[in-house]
């Protein structure tokens, strides 16, 4: 009897989580308004997961589903206040009167302002040209820089990570702003949850008892259950009194400083910018920060604040910058894949592509298709070892798949790993910032890039990708058609899932 009831009660289960995947499966189809490759991946999940673990398992398509495939309310999360639509409007005006004046552009570049057009009207992104900017491909100079500049502000610190980490260079920053907090600079410290995990309570505390403002992006339940697990802010913004500003792919972790043997050193692309392109930067951080903490700011306190900073003389000057914003939260649009297709799309000589992950979607496949039967030298480089193994091997197909098309691939230092993303076009154009060339990056997480129009930037951009050429190994295509069946397997069921990566 005990053994009759038991069974059926694991019946009912069974029979329970099958209707919960089915009605699952209903919503993805008639509700989320997803790529098709998303939806059969998950389709695939929610009805094969099942029927594999149902001796042992049987809630493994449906946990995976509530972790990492449910769907976000497609409401604006980041509600522009009046205060912000104010400063929004005046700068796409500002944005067409530049577009009106060939005298703002290099001869080069005034046949990308289609490509700015485009980006101001699908994000809002605003078109500064009296930018600074300064490339840092070395983290240990990245660092060097932040730790300077967090020293010298007297106004406000915002500064937002994906991952921040106390240990050595995280307790460096952490005791910064302690110190800058208890003289009177206004600082405030934003992070994802998930990402952000290790950042220990002990070390919030401190902060927190130093005055300085600490927010957290779709924070978990104590740490373990996070029902956003999927979205995450993948941003890194700092912004120090208005006037300087970093954007690029570090975290705040000893192993972007090369500390971790298991990567070993970190190769990583990050840009120190000055000029009005800060301010755009410090919209975004405002924004993110006012949904996380409903901290009602005064907006005039930090777009008009008087210093006597002086830009570094390293810097590239003059640059044209649009920072540029996604995320899966208001829109169907995706920006940053937006401005990397125009870019692909404008090209005529070249375009070098460095990324970690290299899963694309059918159009980016097909432009990047295109630009190579154009006779454009297509260069991508990607990691030679993986830190997440399924995306690996699903970059490794994507990236070989364009090989039989004139493509050229390279993997990266054995003893090292990628992590930079960057893609430069002709000498002309260039972004560089958190997105990746994957799925993930222009649907789910949130992320943001400058996009710059300059030939200074441009053409020192191809010569740090060049350089680390030298420290690769490329795969031609005879070498990735005699990989091993066992690999060929890997990238098979790593591409199917893909679009869920």
């Amino acid at each position: 009897m005990h053994s009759f009831v038991k069974e059926s009660w694991y019946e009912i289960l069974v029979t329970t989580i099958y209707i919960i995947n089915f009605l699952a499966i209903i919503n993805l189809i008639f509700r989320e308004k997803r790529s098709i490759e998303a939806t059969v991946a998950w389709v695939l999940v929610l009805t094969t997961a099942p029927a594999i673990g149902c001796t042992t398992a049987p809630a493994i398509g449906c946990i995976l589903y509530i972790a990492f495939g449910r769907g976000i309310s497609k409401n604006n999360m980041f509600k522009i206040k009046e205060a912000e639509d104010k400063i929004l409007k005046e700068n796409i005006i500002d944005t067409q009167i530049k577009l009106n004046h060939n005298d703002n552009f290099e001869p080069d570049l005034i046949e990308y302002k289609d490509m700015i057009y485009t980006l101001a009207n699908s994000n809002n992104s605003h078109f500064s040209t009296n930018n600074d900017v300064e490339i840092f491909p070395e983290s240990n100079d990245f660092f060097e820089s932040l730790l300077e500049e967090l020293k010298k502000a007297e106004h406000h610190i915002n500064i937002q990570f994906y991952i921040f980490k106390d240990d050595e260079i995280g307790n460096k920053i952490i005791d910064i702003l302690i110190n800058k907090a208890q003289n009177g600079v206004k600082v405030r410290l934003l992070y994802d949850a998930v990402g952000s995990r290790l950042f220990s309570d002990k070390s919030i505390y401190k902060l927190k008892k130093a005055g300085v403002k600490v927010g957290v992006f779709f924070p978990s339940f104590m740490k373990i259950i996070n029902i956003n697990l999927n979205y995450r802010n993948h941003r890194k913004i700092v912004v120090i009194d208005g006037k300087v500003g970093f954007i690029g792919g570090n975290n705040i972790g000893d192993e972007y400083l090369g500390k971790n043997p298991k990567f070993g050193y970190w190769r990583d692309t990050h840009l120190k910018l000055t000029g009005d392109s800060v301010k755009d930067l410090n919209i975004r951080f405002i924004l993110d920060w006012r949904y996380t903490t409903k901290e009602d700011l005064n907006l005039d306190k930090y777009f008009n604040i008087k210093s006597s900073r002086i830009s570094n003389s390293k810097a590239c000057k003059n640059v044209g910058i649009q920072i540029v914003s996604s995320g899966p939260d208001s829109t169907e649009l995706d920006e940053i894949k937006y401005g990397y297709l125009k870019m692909i799309q404008k090209a005529k000589k070249y375009i070098y592509i460095q990324t970690p992950y290299f899963i694309l979607d059918r159009t980016l496949t097909d432009t990047l298709k295109i630009a190579c039967f154009s006779g454009v030298d297509v260069r991508i480089m990607i990691p030679s070892k993986p830190d997440h193994p399924f995306v690996y091997w699903a970059s490794s197909s994507y990236a070989g798949e364009l090989l039989k098309y004139g493509a050229k691939l390279y993997n990266y230092d054995h003893n090292a790993f990628l992590h930079a993303k960057t893609i430069v076009v002709d000498d002309c154009v260039c972004s560089i910032g958190t997105a990746n060339m994957d799925i993930r990056s222009f649907e789910l997480n949130f992320e943001i890039n400058a996009f710059m129009y300059s030939s200074q930037v441009a053409k020192k951009q191809r010569a740090i990708f060049e350089n680390d050429i030298l420290k690769s190994k490329e795969i031609t295509l005879d070498i990735y058609n005699s990989r091993s069946r066992h690999m060929r397997v890997k990238e098979s069921i790593s591409r199917l899932l893909s679009p869920i990566l």
